[in-house]
C-alpha cells in the first residue's frame, strides 16, 4: 500500500484502471516481484497455512502470475486456485504453475460455487473502491469452507493513496479498521490478528482472520 495521504473522497475511475495497468505492465511487474531476493511475506504465509488443513485447498484472489507468493503454497503441498482479472497474469501464472488451476475472472462478481480452506487477496482487494471491498465479505463468506482462514491487505485507515506502476498513477483503497472488524465478524469471521503498517512486511496493512464456529 502507498504510504500517501488518505482523502476521503475515492477515485473510483482510478480503480476502474487497475486491470488495464497490470494487463499492459504485467511483464515489468513480474520481472520485478522476482528481481527480490526475500520472501518478505513469509511469516504472515506460515501463520495463514497453519489454519489450513494438510493438503488443503486455497484460493488466491489477484493471483498474478503466481510467484513467488501461490509457488510457495504450491510447494508447501496445498490445491491452489488462482484468480485474477488480467489475461496476461493468468498465461503467466498457468505456465509457471501448470499443475496449478487458474482463471479469469473479477473478484468482485466470482462465483465458483465451490469452497476453500483458505482465500487470500494480497495485495489485491486494496486495489478496490471501499463500496467493492464492502461486498466482498460476502464473497469471501460464499467461498469459505468450514473454518476456512482468510488474509487480505489493506490500508491503515479510511480513504485512498495513489502509488505507481511503471510511472502511472496505481490506485489503492482502504476502509477503517473499525469497519473492516465489522464487516469479517457480520461476515462470520473472527480476527485472529492484524497489524498495521507491519515495518517486517514492507509496512503493508495485514488481516487475519478465520471463519468461526466451523460452519460454512
Amino acid at each position: 500500500m502507498c504510504r500517501q495521504q488518505w482523502p476521503r473522497t475515492p477515485d473510483v475511475t482510478g480503480a476502474e484502471r487497475i486491470i488495464d495497468l497490470y494487463e499492459r505492465h504485467s511483464d515489468a511487474w513480474v520481472a520485478a516481484r522476482l528481481r527480490e531476493s526475500t520472501l518478505y511475506e513469509r511469516a504472515w504465509l506460515d501463520r495463514f497455512c497453519a489454519l489450513i488443513p494438510p493438503g488443503g485447498s486455497l484460493l488466491d484472489l489477484g493471483c498474478g502470475a503466481g510467484e513467488p507468493i501461490a509457488r510457495y503454497f504450491v510447494e508447501q503441498g496445498f490445491a491452489v486456485t488462482g484468480v485474477d482479472s488480467s489475461p496476461a497474469m493468468i498465461a503467466k501464472f498457468k505456465t509457471r504453475l501448470p499443475g496449478a488451476l487458474a482463471f479469469v475472472a473479477d473478484m468482485r462478481t466470482l462465483s465458483l460455487k465451490q469452497k476453500f480452506n483458505g482465500i487470500l487477496a494480497w495485495d489485491s482487494f486494496f486495489h478496490l473502491t471501499p463500496d467493492d471491498q464492502r461486498r466482498m465479505f460476502a464473497i469471501f463468506r460464499a467461498h469459505a469452507a468450514p473454518g476456512a482462514a482468510l488474509m487480505f491487505t489493506s490500508g491503515p485507515k479510511h480513504g485512498e493513496a495513489i502509488g505507481q506502476l511503471e510511472g502511472e498513477p496505481l490506485y489503492h483503497a482502504s476502509l477503517d479498521v473499525s469497519e473492516y472488524r465489522a464487516l469479517l465478524d457480520a461476515a462470520g469471521f473472527a480476527v485472529v490478528d492484524m497489524v498495521a503498517e507491519d515495518a517486517s512486511c514492507g509496512g503493508r496493512t495485514v488481516w487475519l482472520a478465520q471463519l468461526r464456529g466451523g460452519k460454512a
